[in-house]
């Protein structure tokens, strides 16, 4: 015996110790369980809001592919309606100058004509020159020639 203290004692006193300690650190890691229990069920609420907007994001995009497609869609229609008004109108664009070149030569030839048919005093007359012959293509071109070929009336009233 050491000084009235029993060995048994001792032992029971540091046994008696651990066990505080043992019993501190139990709690401290019951609290840390808790929280991590607690982040646990945080995060898998994340987790679920996170999956759904997912899901609704691959909604949203496989919306967004059908929608672009339809446009492209749209879009190759309104080209190739394009290139066929553009062929039409070069179409229509080359008739109209070779109407307005046939309509140019008819002009000039009356006008030609209807100066030869004016009377000048102090020449002879000179011999008519031939009607341009020109292959009417529609009512207006006939109608164009027959024009031409009429005599001119000089400016008169008829």
């Amino acid at each position: 015996m050491m000084g009235g203290v029993s060995l048994g004692m001792i032992v029971e006193g540091s046994v008696a110790v651990l066990l505080a300690v043992t019993i501190g650190y139990c709690v401290v890691l019951n609290a840390r369980l808790k929280r991590l229990h607690a982040d646990r069920e945080a995060l898998a609420k994340i987790i679920g809001e996170l999956v759904q907007a997912t899901t609704i994001a691959n909604g949203a995009v496989k919306e967004m592919r059908a929608a672009a497609g339809e446009v492209d869609a749209g879009i190759d229609r309104r080209l190739d309606e394009a290139a066929e008004l553009q062929s039409h109108l070069s179409a229509q664009i080359e008739t109209g100058t070779q109407l307005l070149e046939k309509i140019t030569r008819i002009t000039s030839a009356s006008r030609a004509t209807a100066a030869e048919l004016r009377p000048e005093p102090a020449r002879a007359e000179p011999a008519p020159k031939p009607a341009v012959v020109v292959e009417p293509q529609s009512r207006l071109h006939s109608a164009l020639q027959q024009l031409a070929m009429r005599p001119a009336i000089g400016g008169k009233a008829a």
